[in-house]
């Protein structure tokens, strides 16, 4: 079976526990993965983490940024981790053992940030929404929810399992074939959401809720780069036709 050469990013969304982060971060390097993203972590507990024993190689080198967006913009795919439980998903979930054997019918290929939840509220629908897929731990029903550094440390092992650990440096070289990244799929999404604006369809009552299905509906086209430009050029060219007949 062919190998498939992906480079992870596994990324805490505003994390709380110093010892949870530096968990993760133990985990990561045992099982070979080497890139975190914080995102919106609590200054003090950041500054606290960056000194914790047995992280220094992994955490010194993490970057902390202020949003999401930040952390996945040049993913070609984002796959977020939940328990399952407690809101309406919208969409199938993966279980973990199962999410090796998907990636590899999907032909992955490039950067793959993972996404991991804070430890009191998980991941918000609105992160969940930048996501191709969702990947559950199956945890039994009466406690579906585990410790952050715990959730890092079950998820790389499954993917080292699996032989999923990069083992030469990624492909640099970006093809129109390759899957648009997701800060291309953000800046087509954004374009979308004021096309639609401008044309009145996005009621007040109902604005979020056809946003999050707006992005999902562009996550699951599977977009090329190719794609990606030729629609966001559709739209620029209706948005500014838009806009010279209100002149």
């Amino acid at each position: 079976m062919k190998s498939l050469n992906l480079d992870w990013r596994f990324v805490l969304v505003r994390p709380r526990n110093p010892l949870n982060i530096g968990a993760a971060a133990r985990a990561m390097a045992n099982f070979g993965f080497r890139e975190m993203v914080v995102v919106a972590p609590y200054s003090p507990v950041w500054q606290e983490t960056r000194s914790a024993v047995g992280a220094e190689e992994i955490v010194t080198k993490a970057r902390a940024v202020e949003n999401l967006v930040e952390a996945i913009g040049d993913a070609a795919l984002v796959v977020g981790t939940t328990a399952g439980s407690r809101r309406n998903l919208d969409r199938n979930l993966i279980g973990l053992p199962d999410f090796p054997a998907w990636l590899r019918q999907r032909k992955a290929a490039g950067r793959v940030a993972v996404l991991f939840g804070s430890e009191k509220t998980g991941l918000s629908n609105q992160h969940l929404s930048y996501c191709h897929a969702l990947v559950r731990i199956p945890t039994v029903v009466n406690c579906p929810s585990m410790n952050l550094g715990q959730a890092v440390a079950v998820c790389a092992y499954e993917l080292a399992k699996a032989g999923l650990v990069p083992t030469r440096p990624p492909r640099l070289t970006v093809h129109l074939s390759d899957p648009a990244s997701a800060q291309s799929l953000d800046h087509l999404f954004d374009r979308a959401a004021r096309v639609l604006d401008q044309v009145g369809y996005l009621k007040p009552k109902s604005r979020g809720a056809t946003l999050l299905k707006l992005r999902r509906l562009i996550l699951d086209l599977e977009l090329t780069n190719y794609d990606a430009r030729a629609l966001g050029g559709i739209l620029a060219q209706i948005e500014w036709k838009i806009l010279k007949s209100k002149s």
